[in-house]
């Protein structure tokens, strides 16, 4: 059973006194931030009145943004501790309702700076030269400026931020705090009360009736639930349909997409070629079959480990191999990887009513946070690898970016922890020569790829085709999505689905539904990352400093030129295929391992 959050040590909890001392000092920074907005009120009507006022308001507005940003951090990492506390609760609402205010009050700055002619803004640029500093910032607004409202309709539309948001919010309280789980037995007989934290261990458990029991068990909350699930995802999606439809966009998938400048048949590209691909997965599901002995093969067979090896690393080991294998990126890097362990930026172990899952978080003005829920597991360590790429990769940028640019695309934010996860798996490979380890290294590696590359893509094409569908007319009730979800599930996995009814109701479980066409990021990231790992493992110092250079500029150019210089030409599909071959060559030798018996016990 999860244990109670004071019964956790304080050396595996994050020290967020760093970010504000006290709750009471949050309290008073939320008091002033919230009268510098009704201040800044008066702003509106006046951007354009000279280069004066530009800059002044421009430097304003991002100086509260950063401000604004660094308490809804604090608040929303307080509530993640312990989703169960009702004052963090109430501090994470005040904060999302700040966010809705600094909106409201700020929605008068793209209208008013879209009626700046080119010719005006040069003017300005060379009346008061530090307006210079924002270009790139300018130039994306501009890129916006077909899908631009009216100052009162974007008033309108940021007021209503915390309706839109409601079911997101919803689903969150929902799944994290209020449903409970059955009690199931573990491998010793006891009684355990199933989480989101050791869900997945009871699926890597060798022992197929206890995987079996988790599965069901989990599957059948959702069941339970599915009507409210598909309620919550349903309003959340036509959000997204109505806010594009609003700003004149073709479609939610062309707004998402657009906030980063990606084209959408970079989508469509990852897609195609994931499916082109797919008899490689259906390959490795047989093979898993064969080593498994199954005949019948589940769902909730896909997470067993293949190896008889139980390849386990504590939290301790954890960090020593991840100094260890970071290292190659040079002694910057290496400095804030053990800053991060020594400062406390990790909160690490699972207790009751904690947000499920992993991420790496923090704001600007804090250290990069991140958030586990640890077990003794290979996963695991790749977990905390991941994360401490996306936490890297914060920290390098907001060294080396002024605020305005201290950020990064949500497009290039898996690439840098993805990278890390490459390195691991080469550095392990290259160490260990034995077949029975190389064996459960590789293993690790496939699924790893499977759920990142292939399911990530499957997410993907789930996600659009219900933006599509609600668009589209159809009402997104709970039978529409089990039977979509379930068609796209066996079309990736070649398993029926009729075989597998509780599969049906996995799409109410995934929280990045919420999220906005985040999910193909992952399968991009993870096949850019492929190809990164490579230069930097076999290539030269260059390709280093180009992958930390990509890591330094932050939002100061748009993303698919900053990866470019690092070495990622994003716009074909070569890199996607450079992923698979990589996969496919190991999964070659696991197949080649398994003609050699590495996997058997003696």
């Amino acid at each position: 059973m999860a244990k109670n959050r004071n019964e956790i040590a304080e050396d595996r909890k994050w020290d967020l006194t760093s970010v504000f001392d006290t709750d009471q000092a949050w309290d008073d920074e939320y008091e002033v931030v919230s009268k510098e907005l009704d201040d800044a009120k008066k702003l509106a009507g006046h951007l354009t009145d000279s280069a004066a006022s530009l800059l002044a308001t421009t430097k304003i507005e991002l100086a509260i943004a950063q401000r604004v940003e660094k308490l809804y951090v604090y608040a929303s990492m307080k509530n993640d501790q312990d989703t169960t506390v009702a004052k963090y609760q109430e501090l994470q609402a005040k904060a999302t309702a700040l966010y809705a205010k600094f909106g409201e009050t700020f929605a008068f700055y793209e209208p008013e700076f879209m009626t700046l002619t080119d010719g005006e803004l040069a003017e300005f640029k060379v009346e008061v030269p530090e307006l210079n500093d924002f270009n790139h910032f300018f130039e994306k607004l501009l890129s916006k400026k077909a899908h631009v409202l009216s100052s009162a309709e974007e008033a309108l539309l940021a007021g209503a931020g915390e309706i839109f948001g409601a079911s997101a919010e919803t689903f969150e309280i929902l799944d994290n705090a209020d449903i409970i789980f059955p009690t199931i037995k573990d491998s010793e007989g006891n009684d355990v009360q199933l989480t989101h934290g050791n869900y997945i261990s009871f699926m890597e458990n060798k022992v197929r009736e206890i995987r079996k029991n988790a599965y069901q068990a989990l599957y059948s909350i959702y069941n339970q639930f599915q009507n409210t699930y598909a309620k919550t995802l349903g309003s959340n999606v036509k959000v997204h349909n109505f806010q594009a439809k609003t700003r004149k966009y073709s479609s939610a998938r062309a707004a998402a997409l657009a906030e980063n400048h990606i084209p959408e048949s970079v989508f469509d590209t990852l897609v195609e070629s994931v499916n082109k691909h797919l008899p490689l997965l259906h390959r490795y599901v047989n093979l898993r079959k064969e080593i498994l002995g199954i005949n019948d093969l589940k769902m909730y067979d896909m997470y067993a480990p293949l190896s008889d090896l139980d390849y386990k690393f504590t939290y301790d080991q954890a960090v020593d191999k991840t100094i260890d294998t970071l290292k190659i990126f040079g002694p910057d890097y290496l400095e804030r990887v053990k800053r991060s362990f020594d400062e406390r930026w990790i909160d690490v172990e699972e207790n009751k009513g904690k947000r499920s899952g992993a991420y790496s978080g923090g704001s600007y003005d804090t250290d990069a946070f991140m958030l586990l829920n640890w077990h003794d597991t290979l996963d695991n360590l790749f977990t905390l690898v991941h994360e401490m790429g996306h936490s890297m990769h914060s920290t390098f940028t907001r060294e080396n970016q002024p605020y305005v640019y201290g950020d990064y695309s949500i497009f290039l934010a898996e690439i840098a922890s993805t990278t890390n996860e490459n390195i691991l798996t080469e550095t392990l490979l290259e160490e260990i020569k034995d077949d029975k380890t190389r064996f459960a290294i590789l293993n690790h590696y496939l699924d790893g790829f499977r759920g990142t590359v292939f399911r990530q893509t499957q997410f993907a094409e789930f996600e659009h085709d219900i933006h599509e569908a609600d668009a589209a007319g159809t009402v997104l009730t709970s039978e529409f999505l089990n039977n979509l979800y379930a068609d796209l599930n066996e079309k990736y996995y070649g398993i029926s689905k009729e075989e597998n009814p509780e599969i049906q109701y996995e799409w109410a479980r995934i929280p990045h539904f919420y999220y906005n066409y985040y999910v193909f990021q992952y399968s991009t990231g993870f096949a850019a990352a492929s190809y990164l790992a490579e230069k930097i493992v076999h290539g030269t110092e260059q390709d280093k400093e180009n992958y930390l250079n990509y890591l330094k500029a932050g939002n100061s150019d748009y993303p698919l030129d900053v990866i470019a210089r690092a070495g990622v030409d994003m716009t074909n599909s070569v890199y996607l295929d450079e992923a698979f071959k990589v996969f496919e060559t190991r999964l070659t030798e696991l197949e080649e391992l398994v003609a050699k018996g590495a996997h058997l016990n003696g």
